[in-house]
């Protein structure tokens, strides 16, 4: 392969040196990641000019390669002094063919569809969208990437760890001599996360130092990885169970299975570990468990704190819609905030592929007949509403087969309001539910189960669902109609919205009948709702209407709940699209808690977690006793029932492994602190936290222990989120991760962090032992 190309212009013999050095670097990356000589691999390495779209008027050349890391692209940038011309492989969501993004379909020629791709990112950064030079260019440039992306997402905790480390080492070797000087090594303990005084950094650096030459190579660097990647912790686990000649018997890991991680284990079981999970060929063959190989289990996400069978659907999914939490976006339509933020169809990709079963839509008359949808009365950008339909029928079963509920807020004409029914027709076609399921009138909703696959639209209907099946309809020869519901809940209570008044809405037949399952009505109270309201009327909530009637009334609204569905959304005063606490909602029975999921905040996180599990279907199954029509169930005056299981949860924090550096300055390190929160019925909200270790990031330890009450483990939340202390402001966000409580697994668990956007960081995390105990 010829030499890769390189910014800076370098003499013959530096170049020939440079060359080797990264055809080493590239043969030990390569064979980490089982590519070598893998001819996709090499087309990145050497790389090539693509055609980079910003506007009709922005396209420019820019030169695009994988780094020998075989982790970071790098691209030539015509700016002075920029910071920002690499990107990390582990950062990209998704490759997409063709003019798939919203800027390539506004800023190119149909005629170029298939030179095509854009590459989207996890976090906030803007898509990526390139032209190549020929449509078998554009696909090799998607396919190699895409199996770029896939094996490095295969590659265990270990190896993550591995090819981090050694990237480190090659940064941190300044004179490129494949040697580490002390200076070099503390340089390279800064990288990593550690900040080590003169006499520690000294004293290590002497010990692998056996020729005492000055400098670390070869056999030298490898047994310094080995004291830095050393955990004591695993060799007390492992030694107290390794009781064949240092190694684990099959017997041995199902004592331990059973004994410490209190899950079910056979000798069988643990053959199947031994042969998955065993790296040495040797003490394979014995039908033994070497420490590397209990290590690399111990990673596994079968061997983690969440129980690996919740990653599957296992609840029951032919309950009635109305007996599910339901994932659901506020103002899906926003990128950044209320007021004079970006609109764009990338945020419904984005909300959809985290799993979001609920999207909204501020549908208003645009221009050429077609309307489009924005934040009304505010400054946020304008997108169509054909395009919005397109892209939620493109992305909304990717993640998830259940049903996507769109919920339309309407404030357009009756002649666009005709265009919005017939895109929806015409775009979603039979996917579209437009008439009940079954045969005659239906008495309850249909299950998640029967509805997979399928769109359900929720906004106002002229009539009530049952003047369907009537042998005439009074307004069926009417076009359009003055609405006698008041207009939509929502827009009266919007603080943005300058007119307080209540007003008449017209609507369209066309658009009405699409309204079959989630009628929009007011709401007049509970014992009106029960008196006159059907079981598909249901209303929206502004949170702070919905917090006081889950304070104060939360058995009513449970009931409420039990037979219909109910909304909530984000006051309007929160302009900067910040989120409110849905937990309380949760608990009095709420489904479509409705939240900004382009902001990242607590709320979000905990949000995340509740629908962790069940496949990442959106929906969760709410316990029995919120599906009672005469449950007594009161999340606030804990009376005697179903609900009650005291336990008592034991969290002992024991270690961190490879947190990230929230400054790029060699001279940040984290001083790592631990908190371990409980969300919940108010009973069993709780949060405790560990003391912090100074200077290290890499392998921080603390040992400490909690205790907390659980009373309703049903609807509680484990959140445990690592902060970095400051003693002089507020402590910065490091990572995360929450859970249902009822999803943990006991023992000693590895527990994945999440970045501020929900992503996985790809090698950090916490080691921890939880137990949980039955209070009589």
């Amino acid at each position: 392969m010829s030499c890769l190309r390189r910014p800076a212009k370098l003499s013959s013999s530096e170049e020939l040196l440079r060359c080797a050095r990264s055809q080493k670097d590239i043969q030990v990356n390569a064979k980490l990641l089982g590519m070598e000589g893998d001819p996709d691999l090499q087309f990145l390495l050497q790389g090539g000019d693509l055609l980079k779209v910003r506007s009709t008027s922005w396209k420019k050349t820019r030169y695009y390669r994988l780094q020998e890391d075989c982790k970071t692209m790098w691209h030539e940038s015509k700016k002075n002094f920029n910071t920002k011309q690499t990107f990390s492989l582990y950062d990209i969501s998704a490759v997409r063919m063709g003019r798939q993004s919203e800027g390539l379909r506004k800023n190119t020629e149909e005629q170029v569809e298939g030179r095509c791709f854009s590459i989207m990112f996890k976090n906030r950064r803007k898509n990526l969208d390139l032209i190549a030079s020929s449509e078998e260019e554009a696909k090799q440039w998607v396919s190699s990437l895409e199996k770029m992306i896939i094996n490095l997402n295969n590659l265990n905790a270990q190896q993550k760890s591995e090819h981090w480390i050694f990237s480190c080492l090659r940064k941190a070797d300044k004179d490129k001599d494949d040697k580490l000087s002390q200076s070099e090594m503390k340089n390279f303990l800064r990288l990593i996360n550690i900040e080590a005084d003169d006499d520690y950094a000294e004293m290590l650096f002497q010990q692998c130092d056996k020729s005492k030459s000055g400098y670390l190579t070869g056999a030298e660097i490898q047994h310094f990885y080995e004291l830095l990647t050393h955990r004591e912790e695993i060799d007390v686990i492992y030694g107290q169970f390794a009781k064949t000649t240092g190694f684990m018997s099959p017997e041995n890991l199902v004592e331990f299975l059973m004994k410490e991680q209190r899950g079910k284990a056979s000798v069988a079981l643990a053959h199947k570990i031994i042969e998955k999970y065993e790296p040495d060929e040797h003490v394979k063959a014995k039908k033994l468990l070497s420490k590397d190989g209990f290590l690399m289990y111990m990673h596994h996400p079968e061997a983690m704190i969440l129980n690996s069978d919740h990653n599957e659907v296992y609840q029951d999914m032919n309950q009635p819609l109305n007996h599910y939490f339901i994932s659901s976006s506020h103002n899906t339509y926003l990128m950044e905030d209320q007021l004079k933020g970006p609109s764009s169809t990338e945020a419904y990709v984005r909300a959809l592929l985290k799993g979001c079963r609920c999207v909204e839509l501020d549908c208003w008359d645009g221009s050429d007949d077609e309307p489009v949808i924005y934040h009304g009365y505010t400054l946020t950008s304008k997108i169509l509403f054909k395009d919005t339909i397109k892209t939620i029928k493109e992305y909304a079963f990717k993640t998830s087969d259940y049903p996507v509920i769109i919920s339309l807020e309407n404030h357009c004409s009756v002649e666009q309001q005709k265009v919005m029914a017939h895109h929806m027709s015409s775009i979603l076609g039979s996917a579209l539910v437009t008439t009940p399921l079954g045969d005659g009138m239906p008495t309850d909703f249909p299950s998640p189960e029967e509805l997979k696959g399928k769109f359900l639209i929720k906004g106002k209907r002229l009539h009530k669902l049952e003047t369907i099946f009537a042998s005439e309809t009074a307004a069926d020869d009417d076009e359009d109609v003055t609405e006698e519901e008041e207009s939509n809940d929502e827009d009266e209570q919007k603080e943005e919205e300058p007119s307080k008044k209540k007003k008449k809405l017209k609507l369209a037949k066309e658009l009405s009948d699409m309204v079959i399952y989630c009628k929009s009505v007011h709401f007049n109270g509970f014992e009106d709702a029960v008196k006159n309201l059907s079981f598909y009327e249901m209303s929206s909530f502004k949170e702070g209407i919905a917090m006081k009637l889950a304070e104060e009334s939360a058995n009513a609204y449970i009931l409420h709940n039990e037979d219909k569905l109910s909304r909530i959304y984000p006051a309007g005063s929160r302009t900067n699209s910040s989120n409110y606490n849905p937990v309380p909602l949760w608990n009095a029975g709420c489904q479509i808690v409705a939240l900004n999921f382009q902001t990242t905040c607590l709320d979000m996180d905990v949000n995340q977690g509740r629908f962790l599990v069940n496949g990442k279907s959106g929906y969760i199954l709410k316990p029995a006793y919120m599906r009672d029509e005469a449950t007594g169930f009161d999340p606030n005056t804990l009376t005697r029932g179903e609900w009650l299981k005291h336990k008592t949860l034991h969290v002992m924090v024991i270690s961190a492994q490879q947190l990230p550096k929230l400054n790029k300055k060699k001279s940040s390190i984290v001083d790592p602190l631990v908190k371990v929160e409980v969300y919940g019925v108010p009973e069993d909200v709780a949060v405790k936290e560990t003391n912090p270790v100074e200077n290290n990031g890499f392998n921080p330890s603390w040992n400490e222990s909690f205790e907390f009450d659980v009373y309703v483990p049903d609807l509680a939340l484990v959140r445990f989120v690592v902060e970095d202390h400051d003693s002089a402001s507020d402590n910065e966000f490091v990572g995360q991760y929450t859970l249902p409580f009822n999803s943990l697994k006991m023992g000693y668990r590895h527990v994945p962090l999440l970045s501020k956007n929900g992503d996985r960081l790809p090698s950090a995390g916490l080691f921890i032992h939880i137990m949980v105990v039955d209070v009589k």
